[in-house]
């Protein structure tokens, strides 16, 4: 696994078995230690069916549960990370389409689906299964819809005479993005945590930054090439990544 979207997936599709005691993940290293009572066979068919590549590499008969670490301190800064990524999900929809940017639009659905997982881990805390698989569903359909809408928005302007996108509210509000993101970044890093939840954090955040470097870039070339394919290019891409976070998510609804 490699971001939180499928450590939720996992998290999910082992919540059911009570010989499941606790699950410690290592995402830098795509690695997953599952601490359980009954046979392993079991719990190696349900992680199957994520179809994540998995492989059994080991298993032991005894092993020590790792400590716990401070929940309440990681969940406060995962709240701040989910703040200023829908706070900008909301700065860069609404800019975006003021200054004609399908770049800042991609890039606020990226922040969008972002804040997301990220709702769905801390929302979700205590609620039954049926509940969560629920709000996943609901999250993935309208994430779709947005993307779907997204690319209908950058064919349209292929084919049409439409106007050149703002470059100055590109670069300015993704630079505001970016120094967001870096904030995010530090406070995560900060944290010095292991858990696999804040490691996923700081990989989503790491890819924001590099999203938000790519608009940046965008945001230049519209200025030097007075042509709105550069952020084309860059809404389209980010888009697919916007889609293949939405697939995901219909993944935790499973």
């Amino acid at each position: 696994m490699d971001c939180p979207s499928e450590e939720q997936m996992i998290r999910m599709k082992l919540e059911p078995y009570n010989e499941v005691n606790q699950l410690s993940f290592d995402i830098p290293n795509r690695k997953l230690e599952v601490y359980h009572t009954e046979e392993v066979e079991k719990i190696h068919q349900a992680l199957s069916e994520l179809k994540l590549n998995e492989r059994l590499e080991n298993t032991e008969d005894e092993a020590e549960l790792p400590l716990a670490a401070d929940e309440s301190k990681q969940r406060k800064i995962l709240w701040w990370v989910l703040g200023i990524n829908f706070g900008f999900f909301v700065v860069e929809m609404t800019t975006g389409w003021i200054s004609r940017s399908m770049g800042l639009v991609a890039d606020s659905l990226d922040m969008l689906a972002d804040s997301i997982v990220y709702g769905l881990s801390l929302f979700a805390v205590g609620a039954a299964m049926s509940r969560k698989k629920k709000v996943a569903k609901i999250s993935g359909y309208f994430q779709m819809a947005l993307a779907l809408l997204g690319f209908s928005e950058v064919l349209r302007r292929f084919f049409s005479e439409s106007e050149l996108p703002l470059f100055q509210w590109m670069i300015i509000i993704s630079v505001l993005a970016l120094i967001g993101n870096l904030i995010s970044l530090w406070m995560i890093n900060k944290a010095k945590s292991d858990e696999a939840h804040m490691q996923a954090s700081a990989i989503f955040t790491s890819n924001d930054i590099i999203v938000n470097g790519g608009v940046i870039l965008a945001g230049v070339l519209v200025y030097w090439l007075d042509s709105k394919w550069p952020d084309l290019s860059i809404g389209g891409i980010v888009f697919t990544f916007v889609m293949r976070g939405a697939v995901r998510i219909f993944k935790l609804a499973k």
